[in-house]
């Protein structure tokens, strides 16, 4: 597959530096902005996840907070 619409990307910054991480995070949200690709990443970092559109919250399986960023 060398175009997929998907990106799954688990703890895609978990080992990086801050400033590694970034680069990352930007070229993820490049992906979707310009090229369309839907990017689904789980994530424990606060920092890495305000790069989100749209971030939904887990509590040992449930759901417990979305929000949506405009």
């Amino acid at each position: 597959m060398s175009d997929p619409k998907l990106l799954l990307c688990d703890e895609p910054t978990g080992d990086l530096d801050r400033a590694t991480a970034d680069e990352i995070l930007k070229t993820l949200q490049l992906l979707n902005k310009e090229f369309n690709k839907t990017i689904i990443m789980v994530t424990h970092d606060p920092a890495a996840a305000k790069y989100a559109k749209r971030t939904i919250h887990l509590d040992k399986g449930e759901f417990v907070e979305e929000e949506l960023v405009a």
